[in-house]
């Protein structure tokens, strides 16, 4: 019996698992780990914040899906890995044996304040946000860290469910988004009425970290070869360069001789890449490379049902970008149900 044991139930599993459905059988056991047996997709998390949809719509039952694939579903958080022993233990004291493991543990906010609040993981954020609305003073002052594209997504949407109500400022010491995006963002911003600032003072009802990604520490700690800023280096077939049973993607991984984004859209690519290559390893096959696209597209939500594309050095604006991206999200959650 062969067993395989998926660390983290992010965009690359959650496709992992939808590809597993008719190839598990009974020489092999999978097992999911994941904190939650939910996962939200982050491309419609601002849709969430502004109203656009219910949570549950952004939302994947990670539990079903891999119920559906012929796989345990274990909830819990992982501690630490051990891949001398080929060994994982959890939070609580159990541990898991595998013969192959596959990590999609995503990242964490890099330098979280104590009095901020991290965006992820979402259940969380979408808890905290409900609370400050209903409870909240009546008009909040609110602060974005972080200007990329997940910040001022955020602050858009915030602004929007706001109605006028409160205040949304954007915090970020440096230039995140590509000039041809930002002179788009930039008026759209100043439309809504949201301040940019370089310095965030703490004067504010609550404070949102939206800034860039840090590993996690336990992938530096488990022996595993990683990059200079802790990720786990992989090779073209998403194997850890130093150790050939473990596999990893998306956010905790970084690709051997490139410099990917952390970005859900690499992510979903890279799931199908590892589906396979999973199939492929328990069976003693040749793999396949994953090989990044050039460029990506990228769709920045603005608060109403109006958005920002761009790809490479082309980019556009208005509501049939919103009811683009909309297809799209929606299209992509469905097929996991």
């Amino acid at each position: 019996m062969t067993r395989l044991v998926l660390l983290g139930g992010g965009h690359a599993h959650a496709v992992v698992l939808r590809k597993f459905r008719d190839f598990v059988s009974k020489n092999l056991d999978v097992v999911l780990v994941n904190e939650s047996p939910i996962h939200t997709y982050s491309g419609m998390v601002p849709g969430v914040i502004a109203g656009h949809y219910a949570a549950p719509d952004a939302q994947i039952d990670l539990a079903r899906l891999a119920r559906d694939a012929g796989a345990q579903f274990i909830p819990g958080r992982v501690l630490r890995l051990d891949p001398a022993q080929k060994k994982v233990m959890l939070e609580g004291g159990d541990a898991l044996d595998y013969n192959v493991v596959s990590l999609n543990l995503g990242s964490v906010s890099a330098g979280l304040p104590a009095h901020a609040i991290a965006v992820k993981p979402f259940e969380g954020f979408f808890a905290r946000w409900r609370e400050l609305i209903e409870k909240g003073p009546n008009a909040p002052r609110i602060a974005v860290a972080g200007a990329g594209a997940g910040g001022v997504e955020l602050a858009m949407a915030m602004t929007f469910a706001l109605r006028g109500r409160g205040e949304v400022v954007l915090f970020s010491d440096r230039q995140v988004l590509p000039p041809a995006v930002w002179v788009r963002v930039r008026p759209v911003l100043e439309r809504l009425g949201i301040g940019l600032r370089t310095t965030a003072p703490e004067d504010f009802d609550a404070t949102f970290w939206v800034t860039g990604a840090s590993a996690l520490p336990l992938l530096r700690e488990s022996g595993l070869k990683t990059d200079a800023r802790g990720y786990v280096l992989v090779d073209a077939r998403l194997r850890s360069v130093s150790h050939p049973d473990v596999f990893a993607a998306g956010d905790n991984a970084s690709l051997e001789g490139a410099d990917l984004p952390k970005s859900g859209v690499y992510a979903v690519r890279q799931g199908a890449v590892l589906a396979e290559n999973l199939k492929r390893v328990v069976r003693g096959m040749p793999m396949l490379d994953y090989v990044p696209q050039k460029t990506s597209l990228s769709l920045i939500s603005c608060g109403a049902k109006y958005a920002i594309a761009s790809r490479g050095p082309w980019s556009a604006e208005g509501m049939w970008v919103w009811w683009w991206k909309n297809w799209l999200d929606r299209r992509w959650v469905a097929k996991f149900r």
